[in-house]
This record gives structure tokens, sequence and C-alpha cells, in this order.
């Protein structure tokens, strides 16, 4: 039987998804055929997975921590949050419709035959499978048809281990308090906890895990300390986009303009990490730096919404004001879309405004269609002369006289627009500053020198880094033992659950 075992925390952003990659390398390192899972997440940062369809970028980077390529099944539900309150929902890869926060939470219990059938073609393939939880199971109002964290370690019997964040402060009472609030037969899953982001001397805080393990009977399964390597590793969580802000001022300095709907952010995380660049995050309400020489607009998962948000911010202004300057402007995807002159979504795709005027930074109009483009893809720069690769997540078609002028040509065909002076220019292309040339003749072209190394060489140097923190901080052992003791999972018919057929699901497109 597969063994398995499920990362919960006190709260959302204790460092799950760090951890679980961390082990999923260390116990790769060990030998072991290790698969990531996460049953239900939540993120507008989103990866293409080999066998077609998008998941989460965290479940991504977990499959390449254990040397694997990445599946739908890694991640079975994806949320992709589109307003307030209401989300696109992504099941095995494929959009199957959008739905409120509160009709979701009805709904939300339909997904568990797709979630564990999921977890069971994962468990066939691995030696272990090591599942992370998403925002906190004390979060007991959400319990109700719960999927994503103890609702999945009961239905699949997967033991649990806590993670607290001692960084935020109060994770004694995290812990102790999740311990109280839970019911019993959730409480019976829990079998230890994990200590992350710990600064200072550790010995400090052993009257802390004694504190701990006497208000819950929880043994410690380690004390993490903080991972400065963790920085080098995509972020799930766009909260995670203040690391970028305290780069050190470089001869270059990029602007990004974040919107509210920022998507696939770490697009970004290659030229955060060049010495001689300096990456500012401007964020709603604030001004665009005049003395930045290029100005990026990201990827959006409601363009049309925060087309009008850049301009209750004056960013439509200022972006004008830096181009009229003779600043480069650059987008990618939903910003592509935005530097236009108008989008449109006849069909109310994103919401309920048909039309919105753009930019009009670039000859070009955009509108909206249901079909939504998922895919890898490789080609090469035709501004910089240089190969490039990444991935492609979006809706809506793109046409007019500035893409006679494409930006890339991906697997033959044309990509993007550049206007008739060449300082503005977007693309569909997510990922594409990850390809070490590419990032070298961009950034030769704004005179500024590069290694020209694969960013992934980056992330993969950070991860047998963190691994080595883990085999020394963590009870690896003893977490594999845990492991030993899941269930195994069968249908209401008693037999495994990969002999049976997932229902429809009902959700309107």
């Amino acid at each position: 039987m597969t063994r398995a075992l499920m990362f919960q925390g006190t709260g959302s952003d204790v460092g799950k998804t760090v951890l679980v990659a961390g082990l999923c390398r260390a116990l790769s390192n060990r030998g072991l055929t290790v698969r990531p899972f996460k049953p239900q997440n939540m993120s507008n940062n989103a990866a293409v997975a080999a066998d077609g369809g998008e998941i989460g970028r965290a479940q991504w980077l977990q499959a390449l921590a254990c040397r694997t390529s990445p599946s739908i099944h890694m991640n079975p539900v994806l949320l992709k949050p589109q307003t307030e309150n209401g989300s696109q929902i992504v099941v095995h890869g494929q959009m199957r419709g959008e739905a409120k926060g509160r009709d979701y939470q009805r709904l939300k219990g339909e997904f568990l035959g797709a979630v564990l059938y999921s977890y069971a073609k994962l468990a066939q393939q691995a030696d272990i499978v090591l599942v992370e939880g998403a925002g906190s199971p004390a979060e007991i109002n959400l319990r109700s048809g719960d999927i994503a964290n103890m609702g999945f370690a009961t239905a699949a019997g997967v033991p649990v281990v806590l993670v607290g964040d001692i960084d935020r402060g109060g994770v004694i009472a995290s812990l102790a308090g999740t311990h109280a609030i839970l019911p019993d037969d959730d409480r019976a899953m829990i079998f230890g906890y994990v200590i992350n982001k710990f600064r200072g001397d550790m010995r400090l805080f052993d009257s802390g895990l004694e504190a701990i393990t006497g208000f819950t009977g929880w043994p410690s399964f380690g004390v993490l300390p903080w991972l400065r390597d963790a920085g080098r590793l995509p972020a799930e969580d766009s909260v995670a986009l203040e690391r970028l802000t305290a780069a050190t001022r470089g001869a270059l300095r990029i602007a990004i303009l974040v919107p509210d709907r920022i998507a696939n952010f770490d697009d970004f995380d290659p030229l955060a990490a060049e010495d001689n660049v300096e990456v500012v995050m401007v964020r709603p309400g604030e001004t665009m730096p005049r003395d930045c020489t290029i100005v990026i607009l990201p990827g959006s998962k409601s363009t049309i919404a925060d087309l009008a948000r850049f301009r209750d911010h004056g960013w439509d202004r200022q972006l004008a004001e830096h181009a009229r300057r003779g600043g480069s402007v650059i987008g990618i995807c939903g910003g592509y879309q935005m530097l236009g002159r108008v989008v449109r979504d006849p069909l109310g795709i994103e919401g309920a405004v048909p039309e919105a005027q753009g930019l009009a930074l670039l000859d070009v109009e955009t509108e909206m269609a249901p079909e939504k483009r998922v895919g890898t893809a490789a080609g090469r720069s035709l501004i910089f002369d240089a190969p490039v690769s990444g991935y492609e997540i979006h809706i809506g078609a793109t046409g007019g006289p500035d893409c006679a002028r494409p930006a890339v040509m991906l697997d033959g065909k044309p990509d993007g627009a550049v206007s008739a002076d060449g300082r503005i220019w977007g693309t569909y292309l997510h990922g594409l500053f990850n390809d070490g040339a590419f990032r070298m003749a961009f950034l030769a072209a704004h005179g500024i020198g590069s290694e020209g190394r694969d960013h992934l060489a980056v992330v993969d140097e950070a991860l047998d880094a963190i691994a080595a923190e883990m085999e020394r901080y963590l009870a690896v052992d003893r977490l594999l033992a845990l492991s030993e003791t899941v269930s195994p999972i069968v249908g209401d018919n008693g037999k495994p659950l990969k002999s049976q057929r997932l229902r429809p699901l009902r959700l309107a497109r």
C-alpha cells in the first residue's frame, strides 16, 4: 500500500508549500518515488500540466522537487478568483464554470469523488504521496463538505501533521487552539506538529514545545529555521510579492504594475534574481516611479475589471507619460490585452461589462471567447533574436495592425504585437524570462550584462538546499513511519476507487 502524509496549517501562508516541496526533494534524494497532491487550491498563479490542463503553480513546483512531470491529478480542484466573492472552477485541469463563494461552499462536496480519484491515481505511481492542505482545519465554519483539509484526510485515511508559523507570533495558541476546537474525529487524524520559520536560537523554544505537547498531546516532528533559499522559489500567494520590492537598487529599474487580480506573477522572479536589476512592485494606490526604464503589465484574471482599477489609480496617465518620455512597456497575457485599444466581452465571460477602452499603447483589439488556450509553447523572440519557451493560459483573441509585427514566433505561429518604434510590445507567453538565453538578450538590449543562466536551474539548486534543511531539522524517519498508517481508498461499493467512474459535474459553464 502506498504511504501518504498530509500537512495542514494553523492558518494560510504558514509555509506548507515550501515544506512539502522540500520533503518531496529530500525523499526523492533518498530514492523514493514521490508525488505531491493538493486536493483543492485557490490561486491565480497557475501552471500547465504535462497531461493537459492547468494546476496550481505550487504543485508544479512540488512536481519539479519530485523530479517528475506535473499532472492534473496533483491538484484536481483549482479555484481562480475573478471577483471579490466569485471564482472560476477548474477540475482535472479543465474549466468547469464559475461560482460565488457562498454557492461553492454548497457545491464543493460534489468534488470529493474527483479528488479521491486523482489521489488514487497518484498512489498507484508512488512510494509515498505528500499532501498539502489549504488554509486551515481550524476554519470549522467551512468544515461541511470540506475537500481541502480534514474532509479529505478523513475520507482518504491519511494521517495529518499540523504546521505552525512562529514568525507571525502566537504559535502556541494557534496549535493549542486548533486542538481545542476541532471535532473529535478530525482531531484524531492529527499525529503531531512542525514549527516553521524560526529565527534565532532554537533552544529558547524548548519550553514552548513542551507547552504545546502538554496542551495537545501531539509530539513535535521538528523546528524549521527561516529558509532563506525559499526566496529563490516561485511563490504561490501574491502576499509573497513583498520580497521582490526588497531587491537591491540596480542599474536597470523595472516597475511591475500589480493589478487586483494579478496572475502568474512568478514570471518576474528571474528578473528579480539578476544582480544588476531592481524589480519594483507598484501596488494599488502607489505611484509608478518616474526613473524606471521598463514598465511591465502582468497577467490578470479579470482584464476588464483591472483596466477600470488602472484608471482609478491614475496608472493610465502615468503609463502614457512614461511612454512619451521614451520608456519601454511590456504586456504579458492580460497585460498585453490591456495595452490595446479595446477589450470586448460580448458573452459576459468576465462579468457584466461588455466592453472597455484599453490603454491604446498598441494598435490591437481583443475579444473574449469561452475557449481557453492552455498549453506549453516554444519559439523565438523576433525583437531580441533569442529562443523563448513557456506556457499559455488565457481566453480571448487579439488582432490589429501592430500584430503584423509579432513579438515572438511560437511553434511556427506569430504571437503578440510590437509598436512601430519597437518600445512597446506584448505577448501571451508566460515564463519567457525563465529562459537564460532570452533574458540575456533582453537585458543586453538595455545595456545590462547577465550570465544567461536558466532560472529553473536556480530553483533546482534551492530545492536541494531546502531538502538538506529538512533532513537536518525534521524527524524525517519518524514522518516516514507515520506515513505507513494510511488507510486504503475504497468506494461506496467497497472496491478500490480506481475502478469507479466519476459522476458528471453539475456546474454550468
